[in-house]
């Protein structure tokens, strides 16, 4: 029940702040980028053009924290 709080707060955030939201997709999409290293670029767009949908709603809480951390790393500094 935690993780769908978790992630349904993270998409409400996603949803609600557009910078956030691609900041999430671009640190998303270099994640499965380096999962399929192995793609040449062509075949990495369709294949992230297609899947892209259901990896931002697993990877919401997920991107969600990591920009946040980079925020207040970047107060921090």
């Amino acid at each position: 029940m935690e993780r769908d709080n978790t992630m349904h707060g993270a998409r409400t955030a996603l949803n609600q702040n557009s910078e956030m939201r691609d900041w999430c997709e671009d640190y998303l999409k270099e994640k499965e980028r380096q999962a399929k290293a192995e793609m040449s670029d062509e075949e990495f767009q369709k294949h992230w053009r297609y899947h892209r949908p259901e990896i931002m709603h697993a990877g919401a809480a997920e991107s969600v924290q990591a920009y946040k951390t980079r925020n207040e790393k970047s107060a921090e500094d």
